[in-house]
């Protein structure tokens, strides 16, 4: 029953910073100079012409008017129309959302099986050539940004050695050739992930090493293998998964560059095109999206810190 409190505790809690940023983007993207309406029918469209089509989508309405029919919509899991592409907001998402997740998940996934076990070997020779190396690469890693590794990647590994394809997502029916189009986005995305859960990893194990139940553990006899993995390791996750948590945000956000360089058919390309056209309905549709799969991932990772360390379930 406690469990459950406590996760309900922070749904509710998750609530009010779901509005603020619904609130947010409604207001600056209404904000931002420019008329959708004007850019849809060109420099040629009479005045009756712009009246009616602002009247048709209600961007005649006072702000407040729009803001509360926004919000009932929401409600009602009906997030509007593009302008800009004649279809349901809802349906545009459907469609989008599973590239960004897939790359996403990839790119996680990626930097934890990387920096897991590069932070512990690093950790367990501390101050030695291997230390020194994984800080290095670590910190070349933390150095590249996402628009800089990928040009970079596409050149060495698809137009030179021509492994891996240049862009796009390839054929949705073929499970390997979607996963060959998501190698190089993931590792351009999930690289600086890798960087910083290494860093991370070593200061939690050097940390946990140093404590006074791993000196027990060792003089009761366990295994070098039992004492790192079995016990430090258990009690250093909770940290890096605070990390894992917040830099899931990150990847989101990577992810529109990522999305941009490789042409993958994600939220991210379909946020930065409603932007420039100023499709309000599909910019607030893709943000509310983003931002709701944020909350989820830190109320996984909540459940997560459980699993690692029974003492935080009360």
């Amino acid at each position: 029953m406690r469990p459950f409190l406590a996760t309900f505790k922070r749904l509710a809690l998750a609530l009010p910073v779901l509005w603020v940023v619904i609130s947010v983007v409604f207001l600056l993207i209404h904000l931002v100079p420019g008329d959708p309406v004007a850019q849809m029918l060109g420099e040629g469209a009479t005045a009756a012409d712009l009246s009616t089509l602002r009247h048709a989508n209600g961007l005649d309405a006072p702000l407040p008017t729009q803001y509360a029919r926004y919000l009932r919509g929401v409600v009602h899991a009906d997030l509007g129309q593009s302008l800009r592409l004649h279809d349901s907001v809802m349906h545009l998402i459907l469609q989008r959302y599973p590239y960004t997740l897939s790359l996403s998940l990839a790119a996680l996934l990626l930097g934890v099986a990387v920096a897991a076990p590069a932070g512990i070997w690093s950790a367990l020779r501390r101050g030695g050539w291997q230390d020194r190396t994984v800080g290095v690469v670590s910190l070349v890693g933390l150095s590249f940004p996402n628009f800089a590794l990928g040009p970079i990647l596409i050149v060495v590994f698809s137009i030179g050695l021509g492994w891996l394809p240049v862009s796009g997502a390839g054929n949705r029916g073929t499970v390997q050739d979607f996963l060959l189009h998501l190698i190089l986005p993931a590792v351009t995305l999930g690289s600086g992930l890798a960087a910083i859960l290494t860093r991370m990893v070593r200061t939690a194990m050097l940390e946990e090493l140093s404590q006074d139940y791993i000196r027990t553990a060792r003089a009761k006899g366990l295994t070098e293998r039992q004492v790192v993995y079995r016990h430090a390791l258990r009690n250093a996750l909770v940290p890096v998964l605070t990390v894992i948590g917040l830099q899931f945000g990150s990847l989101l956000a990577g992810a529109i560059v990522t999305e941009t360089i490789f042409s993958l058919p994600g939220i991210g390309r379909l946020t930065l095109s409603a932007i420039s056209n100023r499709d309000y309905a599909l910019v607030q549709g893709c943000i509310l999206a983003i931002g709701l799969t944020y909350v989820a991932v830190n109320m996984l990772t909540d459940i997560a810190y459980t699993l690692a360390n029974p003492r935080m379930r009360s």
